[in-house]
């Protein structure tokens, strides 16, 4: 008796929030927990319910910004003259002028920590011309991202009709950010800093996201908050290499904001792990090549391959090796073929394996000068 007591306490200990999963986030309208990397969903609540989201539409406005960086449309420091519209949006702002000339990262602060609706439509501006041709940007692009719960009228999350989206969706979209643009990372895990520091208007910024200053592992995403959206969150954190993404929609103050999210957020830490099953640049097979520069080709893993499991049930999984119809010239970092994970016959994640040196094909005197000296050592 004395023994099972204890395994009892044990696993409570292990996991702690399991037996309360129906009571996470009971007072949001909907919310959901994923997993980074593969996407996966450990817990939802309504999560396909279109419901207004506040300043979180500011994520589909930063994906756009920093692929613009990304491919060197714009930069850092290119300055930015402020329109009249983007000095007159109400609602929450770093307070900017019209004519006031600010630089590309200084409002990219200002959208990401202190939520600017004035920095934003500056430099949806900049990026597009108008408002309005941005917002058109976003919207095609959640239709790039595969998101058919989704549509904006404006690039703030300025209440507006027909402005709306889904707590599934809004995980997709951060999950967008964090894997392909983590550079954000760099803005919104930043909790306090000064704009216009050498000037006599320095504003002050404090990040609107309380996550970022007191859970161990937060360094995202994005509040939002008005009277229809209430208040919602997207938060992100990561933990011994496991990076959740957490959504709550429509919470009614800040407080429960916040609250509602740690329990979502520690629900997963406590319940979930990411397990590396073998490392990146890991050689998984040597290929015998005929007629090439190279007489074998090494092929490796892309990315680490892991999967994302209950810290109590460590499963043992199949992993097979996938060859493509190897096909000459192969260039560096070309896909080769893949290496899936099964449980049972369900498949659970897979990386890609790629070549890391180029093999040309021996042209016809190379091959001819191979076989001759081959012939001439007794090999053929």
């Amino acid at each position: 008796m004395k023994k099972i007591f204890l395994i009892l306490l044990c696993y409570l200990f292990i996991c702690p929030f399991s037996i309360y999963a129906d009571e996470l986030i009971k007072n949001s309208r909907s919310g959901i927990l994923i997993e980074a990397n593969s996407g996966k969903i450990i817990y939802e609540k309504n999560k396909d319910d279109k419901v207004s989201i506040a300043s979180m539409t500011k994520m589909v406005a930063q994906i756009i910004i920093l692929e613009e960086v990304e491919k060197g449309n714009i930069k850092w420091n290119d300055i930015v003259t402020v329109s009249r519209n983007a000095s007159d949006m109400g609602g929450s702002q770093i307070y900017l002028a019209e004519g006031e000339k600010i630089s590309v990262e200084d409002l990219m602060k200002g959208v990401s920590v202190a939520s600017g609706n004035d920095a934003t439509v500056a430099l949806a501006e900049y990026i597009s011309g108008t408002e309005d041709k941005f917002v058109d940007r976003m919207n095609a692009k959640v239709k790039e991202l595969g998101l058919k719960n989704t549509h904006f009228v404006n690039c703030t999350g300025l209440d507006q009709d027909n402005h709306y989206s889904t707590s599934y969706d809004m995980a997709m979209i951060a999950r967008d950010l964090v894997i392909n643009h983590p550079e954000i990372l760099r803005f919104s895990s930043i909790y306090e800093d000064y704009l216009r520091k050498d000037t006599p208007n320095k504003f002050w910024l404090v990040n609107t996201n309380k996550l970022i200053n007191f859970y161990e592992g937060a360094d995202g995403l994005k509040t939002g908050h008005t009277d229809n959206a209430l208040y919602c969150l997207a938060a992100t954190a990561i933990r011994n290499n496991l990076r959740l993404i957490a959504i709550v929609l429509g919470e009614k103050d800040s407080k429960i904001r916040n609250n509602e999210t740690i329990e979502l957020l520690d629900y997963g830490f406590n319940n979930i792990s990411l397990r590396v099953l073998k490392k990146k640049n890991t050689m998984v097979k040597s290929i015998k090549l005929s007629k090439a520069t190279s007489n074998n080709l090494n092929i490796y893993l892309k990315n680490d391959l892991f999967v994302i499991e209950d810290k109590i049930d460590r499963k043992k999984y199949n992993i097979k090796v996938e060859v493509n119809n190897i096909k000459l010239p192969i260039r560096k970092g070309e896909i080769v073929g893949k290496m899936v994970v099964y449980d049972n016959k369900k498949i659970v994640n897979s990386s890609a394996l790629i070549s890391l040196s180029n093999v040309e094909k021996l042209s016809f005197i190379e091959l001819f000068k191979s076989n001759f000296i081959d012939l001439l050592c007794g090999k053929i």
